[in-house]
């Protein structure tokens, strides 16, 4: 069962790491080593066949927690699997184009017997997105989405909600992105009623990099319901390997509530390293 499970992980990444070299048409625009994005060729891109890539940071990560003493159970590996296709030929309505997104998280308890994979959380989702174009120069994307989340289990293990979801991507110079998301949640799941406490309602994030494009660190701060400053908080820092790919060295500290949907209402403190291999333009969060 590992060799299996193990044989189909390397199949997967190996699939995604191939999808994540843009076309020879849009390499140019969307490795941006230097920083500028040229509107007419982003136009361009946008406009030919559809396109599959990444949607979400691909990344595979392992790691204790943190404040507690590190145990088979607390210790473990995260990875995520996140696509994008999009699904139009021809703009739509309004310049946006129309996409199929999927996102598929994964916690792994490796050192434990039998090294079960304890939650499965799945993000299928379709949307609009629009390239934001201002005096001639690419400042960024805005995207409404409707996506479901589930952990695919019955009974009392079952978590799942739906979310209509606006979201921004905005680049404020060469070295800075922000991001912003806020959705309208429905929640169907007889066992998560309470899920916005943990998971939130609405996350901004912000994206720095180096001049040279090798070293990124990101913070992603998730509001919980309620008037109180109640955050989930994610850092990230990466180092990427050469110029010519978009794979990294990739740390990641969780601290909060909701990151897996299994157990959503219990805080995790998680510090995990590994590779990520990112989108050329943005990581979506």
């Amino acid at each position: 069962m590992f060799k299996t499970t193990l044989r189909l992980i390397i199949i997967i990444v190996a699939a995604v790491a191939g999808f994540s070299a843009p076309p020879r048409a849009a390499a140019q625009i969307l490795s941006a080593d230097d920083g500028r994005f040229d509107p007419d060729s982003i136009r361009r891109d946008f406009r030919n066949q559809p396109y599959f890539g990444l949607y979400k940071d691909n990344y595979f990560i392992f790691g204790p927690s943190i404040g507690h003493k590190p145990t088979k159970e607390n210790t473990n590996i995260k990875f995520q699997i996140s696509i994008a296709q999009r699904i139009t030929n021809a703009t739509l309505p309004w310049g946006t184009y129309l996409y199929l997104f999927y996102t598929q998280k994964c916690f792994w308890n490796v050192l434990e017997n039998s090294m079960p994979m304890t939650d499965l959380n799945f993000n299928p989702g379709i949307g609009l997105t629009k390239p934001i174009f201002v005096k001639n120069r690419y400042v960024g994307k805005l995207s409404l989405i409707v996506e479901h989340e589930s952990n695919g289990r019955d009974s009392i293990w079952s978590r799942s909600w739906n979310k209509i979801s606006l979201a921004a991507n905005i680049i404020v110079d060469p070295n800075l992105m922000v991001a912003g998301k806020v959705w309208i949640p429905i929640i169907d799941g007889v066992n998560n009623k309470d899920i916005l406490k943990y998971c939130g309602i609405y996350q901004v994030s912000v994206q720095a990099m180096t001049d040279n494009r090798k070293f990124t660190g990101s913070l992603t701060l998730v509001k919980r319901r309620g008037w109180n400053l109640s955050y989930n908080t994610i850092l990230e820092l990466a180092y990427r390997f050469s110029r010519k790919s978009n794979q990294y060295f990739f740390l990641q500290y969780y601290n909060g509530y909701g990151e897996g949907l299994l157990d959503y209402k219990q805080f995790h403190s998680q510090l995990r390293v590994g590779i990520v291999i990112k989108p050329q333009l943005f990581s979506d969060f």
